[in-house]
């Protein structure tokens, strides 16, 4: 009987020691270099905090039924937490569970998005000023017709765009909102002056595509998040992904040792980056002013 016993304790333990190991499903709104840069600073803070967790990541295509699949597929799999970077997979995680906390980053107005409205979630903004992005691009480039990269399947971006196209009547221009949702899409872009992308995943996957197209026309290009900045965009204002990443792995901390997401503030960027890309603007003909040289965080040479 005694036998038995040990038999049946030993089949059990390997069990009881997977349960208890506390599991993290990631997943990114998008395959890009930003949320990738906000996941290598998260993982890295975990490990300087000495907190072990099994961390499950997922990087789905940018699209609604693939980020629903990408939530389910975590739920279904029983992960302790969810983390997420980008709003429209924050979006879906809050609307998919409400009993699994999610802890975001990289969502540039969450609260706009009802995110903050939810008890389970807690987070980070990357928000950022598109008064100041779209009136730092006017300072260097005196464009008429404004090029606004968009998708309309990522609400976020939609409402970005409104905000940038409610700016025309103060700094003089006219809107041209273009929705980027695949490769190819970039064709659109023409009989624009100058451009900006949205916080749009689809639109930094298809960043070679957009650049591709704006610089075959003369047309300097400005972005609210980063990833994009070595490929051509000239004006990059985004949040510093690092801060971003730092700051989810604390609220995670912190939830690991009890605390209930609503009790956490969300939180807003404290850190953002200004890039320049002098060579591309150089090669565009655009004379980016000392001030805004001055003001940049980094500039590319």
């Amino acid at each position: 009987m005694k036998g038995l016993f040990f038999a049946l304790l030993l089949s059990v333990m390997p069990v009881y020691a997977f349960a208890a190991e506390k599991t993290v499903g990631v997943i990114l709104t998008g395959d890009t270099p930003y949320y990738r840069a906000i996941h290598k600073a998260f993982t890295e803070e975990l490990h300087k905090r000495g907190i072990k967790a099994q961390v499950l990541l997922q990087s789905p295509a940018p699209e609604t039924v693939a980020w629903m699949n990408a939530v389910r597929k975590l739920v279904a799999v029983g992960v302790d937490y969810i983390v997420t970077y980008g709003g429209p997979v924050t979006a879906t995680a809050v609307s998919e569970t409400s009993s699994i906390p999610v802890i975001y980053a990289g969502v540039f107005d969450p609260e706009a998005l009802g995110i903050t409205l939810k008890k389970n979630a807690t987070g980070i903004s990357s928000k950022v000023s598109l008064i100041g992005l779209v009136k730092t691009l006017k300072d260097m480039v005196a464009f008429e017709r404004l090029g606004i990269v968009y998708n309309e399947t990522e609400k976020d971006t939609i409402k970005q765009a409104a905000e940038i196209e409610a700016l025309g009547g103060r700094f003089g221009f006219k809107s041209v909102k273009l929705s980027i949702r695949r490769f190819g899409d970039a064709v659109k872009i023409k009989d624009v002056d100058a451009l900006v992308m949205t916080t749009s995943c689809a639109a930094i996957i298809c960043a070679d595509d957009v650049v591709g197209a704006c610089r075959r026309q003369k047309v300097p290009t400005a972005s609210a998040i980063g990833g994009a900045e070595e490929r051509g965009v000239i004006l990059t204002v985004s949040a510093d992904p690092s801060e971003q990443g730092r700051e989810a792995a604390e609220m995670l901390a912190q939830v690991l040792a009890g605390a209930k997401p609503f009790s956490i503030p969300a939180r807003a960027a404290k850190k953002v980056d200004m890039v320049i890309n002098l060579k591309e603007a150089q090669e565009l003909g655009v004379k980016v002013p000392i001030d805004v040289l001055t003001s940049a965080t980094r500039v590319i040479k």
